[in-house]
């Protein structure tokens, strides 16, 4: 598959931008603007829904960053192409609704539970991809091809295992994104065909 360019992927490209820009704000210019926006039990419970969509925006550190903006890089231009923009744009605030809800779900009783990053919106894009390209193979640790259909299939095992353990990993968000882009996937139409390879 040739490169997709800026022009064909308008909104994936807008939200690495603005998620960068964002991110090294808050990590670099003004820590209050995390604090504000971070995902937290208690303040989503008295009212700031606002917090359930912002902390996508906002990252612990550089790595964390470059991590989730390398993914959605790989993943967000090609599903823009087959979903069109208005589908990213539902897959990404969905997966994030999803990841988010589900975390606020799993934690209820722990008013002080903080969250952020955009991993939950992202590993929905990465289940939607795996859902229209199922046999494309991805790459374990950039060296083993498993198709991605096995690939998302095990991320989701993943997810649900590791939430029980103890960590800095928000694990529930994962798992609520990834499920909510897999199904948003599933009922959303296509702007073109399938992706094979």
């Amino acid at each position: 598959m040739p490169p997709i360019l800026p022009s064909d992927a308008p909104l994936a490209f807008t939200l690495l931008a603005v998620t960068t820009l964002a991110s090294l704000y808050g990590l670099m210019m003004d820590r209050s603007f995390v604090s504000g926006g971070i995902f937290n039990v208690g303040a989503v419970r008295g009212g700031q829904w606002y917090r359930m969509v912002t902390p996508a925006f906002l990252h612990a550190d550089i790595g964390h960053l470059l991590v989730n903006m390398l993914t959605l890089y790989f993943f967000g231009p090609a599903v823009e192409v087959v979903y069109g923009t208005s589908g990213l744009a539902i897959i990404y605030l969905g997966s994030q609704l999803a990841a988010q809800g589900y975390t606020l779900y799993r934690k209820r009783d722990d008013a002080s539970y903080n969250a952020l990053g955009a991993s939950g919106a992202v590993s929905g894009v990465v289940l939607a991809f795996c859902v229209f390209a199922p046999l494309a193979k991805l790459y374990l640790f950039f060296a083993i091809p498993v198709p991605a259909f096995a690939f998302g299939l095990g991320y989701v095992a993943y997810s649900s295992f590791a939430m029980s353990g103890k960590g800095r990993i928000a694990h529930e968000a994962h798992l609520g994104g990834a499920i909510g882009g897999a199904v948003l996937a599933i009922l959303l139409p296509t702007a073109s065909g399938p992706l094979l390879g």
